[in-house]
């Protein structure tokens, strides 16, 4: 029987948050911050995490990644916008100090040669302990002692060398950078009785609304335990179990004869208040093999469109509903802000007042921003389509094509034209080609230009919303 435990992948001694039992502090944990096949090893890619700004890179001759804080220690140029240079070396690209793994500086190109400016500890860059753990790139925020005794959140059977893994799982994977804060992440997943209002017509269906009986089994600083017996979809998927790992993970777990066993687990990696990062991953073990033959056919851009869109289902109001929490306390003052009369938002209740046993606030001198316009909040390119290689790369392949199109399409009516003029017996072949090669080139033209504007801008109406008829 596979199970969903956090698994630890050292000897660990510590737990997440730290030592004080009536504190959680948020650096002593260990985050996600990018899906590994997304990541170039050829240049520095940024990131900001807890509000501190940091640089992933690779270095080759430790094949391994990197993070550094995003300031060269000379003067404070972020190291993001510099390149890996011939040596292997992180290089700013103010002044050409150059850096190795663990954050020595190793060339000061302007100090003579005799020069050691480059062995102070002052010329060194802080560097943060990196895991790569079932694709993700993990990094340690807080005390870098601290991390080789930390847990590493992830779900045993994921690991590609676990007994318990199984040839019959697949996972879909998605990220994407979230315009509202990792805790509001956290308690829009944890809350399932949304889905059929929120999510109709993508995931969900208004029509499977039935009452939703929550019950918490197991709490503590780490998190909580919980199930919902019937189940989603009036109980014909069966029994779920929901596992939140403090303070950033959770997980459903969802067996049924018909479907098989699913699996939702999300992480939300904060990033500065008010946004984070999202990681999805969608396990599946089904029991027929057909689902599991068109998942894999299915290319990894494609299914992240869909999964874009299920997301802003509720990214609007989610952006608009944490400012009101905020001006009316924040988490601090839930139990008055929300009304919370049903088991259905027992999660929701038991996640902010976890949050409120061990204080542990996110971000707590921090305010939010001004709302956003839903223009920026529907934004794909930006926080999604340039950061993901399958996303990315897909976008630059369609508007070749695109291009494409539009040369051979205007080739063909150049030949047609010149065969039309030149040879008279050609004019009724020539005629059908002149009529329906232009109009399958703009139709293609136009089908890809709508499917390339899915890598920008998500849909300004959600499905639930649009007429039934």
């Amino acid at each position: 029987m596979i199970t969903n435990t956090v698994k630890n992948s050292h000897n660990t001694s510590l737990s997440a948050g730290g030592t004080d039992p009536e504190y959680f502090d948020w650096q002593e944990v260990w985050y996600p911050v990018h899906y590994v096949e997304d990541l170039e090893k050829t240049k520095p890619t940024p990131f900001t995490l807890l509000e501190r700004d940091i640089v992933i890179w690779w270095e080759e001759k430790k094949h391994q990644w990197r993070v550094f804080e995003d300031q060269c220690p000379h003067r404070l140029a972020p190291l993001s916008q510099g390149r890996i240079n011939e040596a292997g070396c992180l290089e700013c690209p103010y002044h050409g100090w150059a850096f190795s793994g663990r954050g020595n500086c190793e060339i000061i190109p302007q100090q003579k040669e005799e020069g050691k400016a480059e062995k102070s500890s002052r010329a060194t860059v802080k560097s943060l302990p990196t895991k790569v753990c079932q694709g993700l790139l993990f990094v340690y925020a807080g005390k870098v002692e601290n991390a080789a005794q930390t847990p590493i959140p992830t779900v045993d059977f994921l690991d590609e060398n676990s007994d318990k893994n199984s040839n019959e799982w697949v996972c879909l994977n998605t990220f994407r950078d979230l315009p509202y804060d990792a805790l509001t992440l956290m308690e829009n997943v944890l809350d399932s009785s949304h889905i059929p209002y929120t999510h109709h017509r993508t995931v969900g269906n208004r029509a499977n609304v039935s009452p939703v009986e929550l019950e918490v089994v197991e709490s503590g600083k780490w998190g909580f335990k919980g199930v919902w017996e019937e189940g989603p979809r009036k109980g014909t998927l069966g029994r779920q179990e929901t596992t939140f790992m403090a303070p950033a993970m959770m997980w459903h777990d969802l067996t049924s004869k018909q479907f098989g066993r699913t699996l939702t687990v999300v992480y939300a990696t904060p990033i500065r208040k008010g946004e984070c990062r999202l990681f999805a991953r969608f396990p599946f073990k089904f029991s027929s093999p057909f689902p599991k033959f068109f998942i894999q056919l299915s290319p990894r851009w494609y299914s992240h469109i869909g999964q874009n869109g299920v997301l802003e289902d509720d990214q609007i109001f989610l952006h608009h509903q944490e400012r009101y929490l905020e001006a009316k306390g924040g988490s601090e003052n839930f139990s008055k802000a929300f009304y919370l009369p049903t088991k259905a938002d027992l999660f929701v209740f038991e996640l902010r007042s976890w949050v409120n046993k061990y204080n542990a606030q996110l971000f707590p001198n921090a305010t939010l921003s001004p709302a956003l316009s839903s223009e920026i909040l529907l934004d794909r390119y930006h926080s999604h389509t340039k950061k993901c290689s399958s996303c990315r790369n897909a976008l630059k392949n369609l508007q070749r094509i695109k291009i494409g199109i539009i040369i051979a399409t205007s080739a063909m009516l150049m030949i047609i034209l010149l065969l039309l003029l030149i040879l008279e017996d050609l004019n009724i072949i020539g005629m059908i080609f002149l009529i329906l090669s232009l109009p399958v080139g703009v139709v293609s033209w136009l089908g890809l230009n709508q499917l390339e504007k899915q890598f920008y801008q998500g849909r300004e109406t959600p499905p639930r919303n649009l007429p039934d008829n």
